[in-house]
C-alpha cells in the first residue's frame, strides 16, 4: 500500500519473483550485507555481480562508508563505475582504482545545520563525542575513540571543526559521526532524532552507539532515487539489500527489497523479503534466483 507516494514498512508484503517487475538495477549495502564479516567479497558474490551486469542489470553499491574506504569493491563496479557513499551524501566514480575516485554528486550537510545538531545532541545526551567526515578530510574531537582506519587530520572540539575558519573549511561536510560510550544504540538513535528534528537526518549502521548525521533530506534512498531518475529507472525496477537502520528508507523505497539473515529487526520489518546472512552470500543467492527467473521467463516468451 502506498500513502502519498511512499511505501510504509508496516504494509510491505513479500513479493515472489514472478509477480515482480523485472529488475533493471540492484542496490546493495556493503558491510553486513554484500561483504562477509572479514570484509571480503566472496567468489560466489563476485560471479553473481558480474552475471547481473552481463544480463544488463546495473549494480550500485550504496553504503555508509566514505569514498576512501571503497577499495574493497572498486574492482567490481564494472561499466558505470559509480557508488553511493556516506549514506547518500556523495556519488563517487571509482574508475581509476584506489585513491583516484572522483565525486560526481555531493549532498553536503550545511555547517549551520551541523552546528545545530551538535548543540542539540550535546544537550540531550551529555557525553556525546563527535567526528566530522568531509569529502577528502576526517576530523575528530580528542575524546572520540579510535574507531576508524585513518589518523584524523585534526583534533579539536566539534564546534571548532565546523567553524567558518576551521581546517578544511573549503571542503563540504558529508556527515557528522556521534558516539556515546554508555547509551544503548537504538535508544541513542531515538534520543538524537527527537533532539535534532528536521535540522538533519540521523541514522546508524554500527552495532555500537555510533550515529551518522547527514543533511536533512539526505539518505541512501533519496540519492538512489536521484540516480535512478537520471537513468529513467523507476523504483519498481530496483531490488535492494541491507541489514541496518541506515538501509530502511532504501528498502522501503525499492520495488523489491531483502533484509539479510543477520539484519536489525527494523530492517526486517521494512523489507519485502528476507535472504540468508551475509556470511552465507545472501545477496548472491537472490541475484542467482533473479537471473534464473529471467531465463525461465524468456523461455516461456519464446
Amino acid at each position: 500500500m502506498r500513502e502519498n507516494g511512499a511505501v510504509t514498512s508496516a504494509t510491505r508484503q513479500p513479493e515472489t519473483p514472478t509477480a515482480a517487475t523485472p529488475p533493471r538495477l540492484i542496490a546493495t549495502d556493503l558491510d553486513g550485507t554484500l561483504l562477509r564479516d572479514d570484509k571480503s567479497v566472496s567468489p560466489r558474490t563476485v560471479a553473481a555481480l558480474a552475471a547481473a551486469e552481463e544480463a544488463g542489470i546495473e549494480v550500485f553499491f550504496v553504503t555508509g562508508r566514505p569514498a576512501r574506504w571503497m577499495d574493497v569493491v572498486s574492482d567490481h563496479v564494472h561499466g558505470h563505475g559509480l557508488a553511493i557513499c556516506g549514506n547518500g551524501a556523495a556519488v563517487v566514480d571509482l574508475h581509476g582504482g584506489p585513491g583516484a575516485h572522483r565525486f560526481v554528486k555531493v549532498r553536503e550537510l550545511a555547517r549551520e545545520n551541523a552546528l545545530d545538531a551538535v548543540r542539540l545532541l550535546r544537550e540531550a545526551a551529555p557525553g556525546t563525542m563527535y567526528a566530522v567526515e568531509q569529502t577528502y578530510g576526517f576530523y575528530q574531537e580528542p575524546e572520540y575513540p579510535k574507531m576508524h582506519m585513518e589518523v584524523p587530520d585534526a583534533l579539536a572540539p566539534a564546534e571548532r571543526l565546523l567553524a567558518p575558519d576551521a581546517p578544511g573549511a573549503d571542503e563540504p561536510v558529508l556527515k557528522i559521526l556521534a558516539f556515546h560510550p554508555t547509551l544503548d544504540p537504538d535508544a541513542f538513535l531515538t534520543v538524537a532524532r527527537l533532539a535534532i528534528g528536521d535540522r538533519a537526518n540521523v541514522t546508524r549502521s554500527s552495532p555500537s552507539a555510533l550515529l551518522e548525521i547527514s543533511g536533512p533530506d539526505v539518505s541512501k534512498a533519496s540519492t538512489l532515487a536521484l540516480c535512478c531518475a537520471e537513468r529513467g529507472i523507476s523504483h519498481e525496477e530496483v531490488v535492494a539489500f541491507g541489514d541496518m537502520p541506515n538501509d530502511v528508507e532504501m528498502l522501503t523505497w525499492a520495488g523489491r527489497s531483502y533484509a539479510m539473515g543477520n539484519a536489525h529487526p527494523d530492517v526486517v520489518a521494512a523489507a519485502s523479503g528476507q535472504t540468508v546472512a551475509n556470511n552465507d552470500d545472501g545477496v548472491a543467492v537472490i541475484i542467482e534466483e533473479l537471473l534464473a527467473e529471467r531465463l525461465r521467463s524468456e523461455g516461456r516468451d519464446r
